[in-house]
C-alpha cells in the first residue's frame, strides 16, 4: 500500500518521551498524565481535563457520573462508531437513534427534537468525520428541556464551530486517540468539560473510585472507596506520546485541510459521487478524512471500487459500515425501521472513505483522485 488510508506520524521526539517514562519508576499515577490533562485543556480552552484509557471508556464514565440507568434515554445519532451508543448501553439506559443530515452526515437536529420524551436525560452529537454540528441548535433544544449535551469529539482535535473547540460547546466532550486519529496515545482518550463537578467525578470513578492518589497517602497502600469506579485510567507512556503529538497537532490539521482542499480540487464535480460537506461559515472541519457518496449505480460496485483502488496502492475506509440500529445487536434488541434512518443509510451503503492524513502530501492526492475515477470507469 503506497497510500495508507490512515498511519500514525511518531518521531525522535515521541520515541525519546517513551523512553524517559521507561527509564523511570513511574508507568502510571504519574506526573506525565496531569501535564498531558493540563495540555489538552490549554489547547481546547476547556477548563477541566481528565484523561482516560480510550474514548469510549471516557463516555461510559461520563454517563456513569451522571447517574444514568435503566429507563433513561440518551438521544445518539445513527450514523456513527457504535462506541457512542455502547456507552449509553453500559449504564443500562437506552440509545434512542436519529437520522443523519444529508449534507455533512451530522445529526438531524429536527429529529432531535422530534425524538426527546420525557425519559430523555442527555443528547449525544457526534462531529462527523469532523465537521462541527450546529451547536446553537442543539443548545438551544437541550435548554429548552434540561438535557445534559455530550459531544462525541473522537473525531474532532482541531474541529471549531465559531472559533470554540469542539468539545467545549456542549457540556462534555470526548475525544479519542487510536493510532489513526488526529494525534495518538496508540490508545487513549480525554474527557473535557465546563463542570468541576462533573471532572472531579469523572476522575474519582476512572480510578475505582479511591480517594486519594498514590502521592497522597501517608500510609502505602492505605486508601478507602469512596464511589463505584473502574480501571480507566491513562498510563504515563501513553501521556508521553500524547504531550508530544498535541505540541505538533496544529500542524497536523494544517497538513489534513491542504490534503483534503487539494483532493476535493482534483475531484472537481463528478457525476457519478457527490461529497460530504465538511467546512463552511463557522464550521471548521477537522478534516478527518474525504468521503464521497456514490450514485446508486456505482455503489452497488463499491466493494469492487474499493479493491481497484487497493490495486493501485490507494487505501480507502468506509465510516460507517451500517447505521448503528442496523447493526446485528442492536437490530435484535430494538428492531429496525429502514425509512427512519434513510440518510444514514445511503452515507453508510454508498460512500467510500478517502485518505487526507498528514502522512500524505499534495501530490498523493491527485493519485487517489485518479484512482477513484480510474476505478468507478473500470467496474461501474
Amino acid at each position: 500500500m503506497t497510500i495508507p488510508f490512515g498511519a500514525p506520524i511518531i518521531e525522535s521526539e515521541e520515541r525519546q518521551a517513551v523512553l524517559n517514562v521507561l527509564a523511570g519508576p513511574i508507568l502510571v499515577h504519574g506526573p506525565r498524565a496531569t501535564q498531558f490533562e493540563n495540555d489538552f485543556a490549554a489547547f481546547t480552552g476547556a477548563p477541566y481535563a481528565v484523561s482516560v484509557s480510550n474514548c469510549t471508556a471516557g463516555m461510559h464514565l461520563v454517563y456513569l457520573a451522571l447517574g444514568l440507568g435503566p429507563g433513561d434515554e440518551v438521544i445518539v445519532p445513527a450514523q456513527t462508531h457504535v462506541a457512542t451508543a455502547h456507552a449509553v448501553e453500559a449504564v443500562g439506559a437506552t440509545p434512542v437513534f436519529v437520522d443523519a443530515d444529508a449534507e455533512t452526515g451530522n445529526i438531524d437536529i429536527e429529529a432531535v427534537e422530534a425524538a426527546v420524551t420525557p425519559r430523555t436525560k442527555a443528547i449525544a452529537v457526534v462531529h462527523f468525520l469532523g465537521m462541527p454540528v450546529d451547536m446553537d441548535q442543539i443548545n438551544r433544544i437541550a435548554r429548552a428541556r434540561k438535557l445534559f449535551v455530550v459531544e462525541d469529539a473522537a473525531l474532532a482535535v482541531g474541529t471549531r464551530y465559531n472559533g470554540t473547540h469542539a468539545g467545549c460547546l456542549g457540556d462534555v466532550g470526548v475525544f479519542s486517540f487510536y493510532p489513526v486519529k488526529h494525534i495518538t496515545t496508540a490508545e487513549g482518550g480525554m474527557v473535557i468539560t465546563k463542570h468541576a463537578d462533573l471532572a472531579a467525578k469523572v476522575r474519582l470513578k476512572r480510578a475505582f473510585g479511591v480517594d486519594r492518589a498514590h502521592g497522597e497517602r501517608d500510609i502505602p497502600g492505605m486508601y478507602d472507596v469512596v464511589d463505584f469506579g473502574l480501571n480507566y485510567r491513562m498510563s504515563e507512556i501513553h501521556a508521553a506520546l500524547g504531550i508530544e503529538q498535541l505540541k505538533k497537532a496544529e500542524g497536523f490539521v494544517a497538513k489534513r485541510r491542504a490534503n483534503y482542499n487539494a483532493l476535493s480540487r482534483a475531484l472537481g464535480n463528478h457525476e457519478r459521487f457527490s461529497l460530504l460537506r465538511s467546512t463552511h461559515g463557522g464550521f471548521e472541519s477537522s478534516y478527518y478524512c474525504l468521503s464521497v457518496v456514490l450514485d446508486e449505480a456505482a455503489a452497488e460496485k463499491r466493494p469492487a471500487i474499493m479493491a481497484a483502488m487497493k490495486d493501485q496502492g490507494v487505501g480507502t475506509s468506509i465510516y460507517y459500515p451500517k447505521p448503528v440500529p442496523r447493526m446485528t445487536v442492536y437490530r435484535n434488541k430494538y428492531g429496525y425501521e429502514p425509512a427512519r434512518y434513510t440518510n444514514a443509510a445511503r452515507i453508510s451503503d454508498r460512500s467510500i472513505a478517502l485518505p487526507v492524513g498528514p502522512h500524505l502530501d499534495e501530490a498523493d492526492m491527485h493519485v487517489v483522485a485518479k484512482a477513484l475515477t480510474h476505478a468507478i470507469e473500470r467496474v461501474a
